[in-house]
């Protein structure tokens, strides 16, 4: 039974929304407002871990979420530092999510914003998603589990917070020392303060909520609970109004910005991401989020989603507006395998 809908859910959704809209308004890429996936890549690319250099800015967007959630996180007495559940695992789940949202071009919660501009490839992607959270799913319900974590000494938690703290400030002082797109999509940013205090807002609301795409899916299949899934809906809801109002609202495959039409690759990306996800416990929001909340694991897997980027654009995995690459597909075909050795490994474990 759905149980009373928590009001900080669908809060954060419309913020979420609004936040997406102010940004691709005053300067990110249209229908790529506010995407995990895509700004973990751009950050990637900013501190050199790969090479392609129309993807590499160093967004602030993802410094707000963190450090929103951690001070929400702080006042609400919820910060633990815990961790040491399986962060090699972690790492490894966090590349193939983020292989798995650049063959589609973005994460869940992009997928939602390119679906409120009109983009029907986003439909594909989310029924791809919802896909690989059933199977996700189906191991959870065989007693799927990465162990659990434990506490951990106290300053362990911030590492990530403060790292990427001193990082952004280096960025501000010293913008030489990153790399920076001059064209494509990372050379298109907000003002900078609009995305830090986006990203603050968003970080310290989705804190509150527990806001999770994955999340959402997950308990809505498992416990009948619809309550997470209101906030993607207000999310949706709230774009859609905004790009009609706007006249940015574009319905159709085609000539959608930063997207490819390749309707197979789209799902089965999306599913690596899903089912990826829900092994991991939560979507790249969700993960950077508790990492805010001093987990360590989900620290862990952010570095794995960096790590993916880099794979993606220096082994040319990662699609384009043109399509998969080949090296893409291998990519996330061999994602699934892996995907399901671990999965199984897990289960079986948890068996004897």
């Amino acid at each position: 039974m759905t149980k009373k809908i928590n009001p900080w859910i669908p809060v954060t959704g419309v913020a979420f929304g609004v936040a997406a809209l102010l940004l691709a308004h005053f300067g990110n890429p249209g229908n790529m407002g506010f995407c995990i996936a895509c700004f973990l890549r751009d950050i990637s690319g900013a501190l050199g871990f790969h090479g392609a250099a129309v993807v590499q800015y160093f967004r602030p967007e993802i410094v707000g979420l963190v450090l929103g959630a951690m001070f929400m996180a702080l006042f609400t007495k919820e910060f633990k530092s815990k961790g040491g559940s399986a962060p090699a695992t972690r790492f490894l789940l966090g590349a193939f999510v983020m292989i798995g949202t650049l063959m589609f071009l973005g994460c869940p919660m992009r997928a939602v914003i390119r679906l409120g501009g009109g983009d029907l490839n986003a439909l594909v992607g989310l029924v791809g998603f919802a896909a690989g959270i059933l199977v996700g799913v189906a191991f959870l319900k065989r007693g799927f589990s990465l162990r659990r974590a434990y506490s951990q000494v106290g300053v362990e938690g911030f590492v990530l917070p403060v790292v990427l703290t001193v990082l952004f400030v280096l960025f501000l002082a010293v913008p030489a020392l990153f790399k920076q797109s001059t064209e494509g999509p990372g050379s298109k940013a907000a003002p900078w303060i609009l995305a830090l205090v986006c990203g603050l807002v968003v970080g310290a609301l989705a804190q509150r909520s527990r806001l999770c795409m994955a999340g959402g899916i997950r308990d809505a299949v498992m416990f009948k609970d619809f309550n997470l899934i209101c906030g993607p809906a207000a999310m949706l809801v709230t774009i859609l109004i905004g790009n009609l109002i706007l006249s940015k609202f574009n319905l159709g495959f085609a000539d959608q910005p930063v997207a490819h039409t390749d309707g197979l690759w789209n799902f089965l990306g999306m599913a690596l991401a899903g089912w990826g996800c829900i092994l991991l416990g939560g979507c790249p929001l969700r993960q950077l989020i508790l990492t805010g909340e001093g987990n360590s694991d989900s620290a862990v897997t952010v570095l794995g989603m960096l790590f993916g980027a880099a794979l993606c654009h220096n082994f040319g995995l990662a699609s384009s507006a043109a399509g998969p690459t080949l090296n893409g597909q291998i990519a996330v075909t061999v994602g699934f395998v892996v995907l399901l050795v671990i999965s199984l490994l897990n289960v079986a474990k948890k068996e004897k």
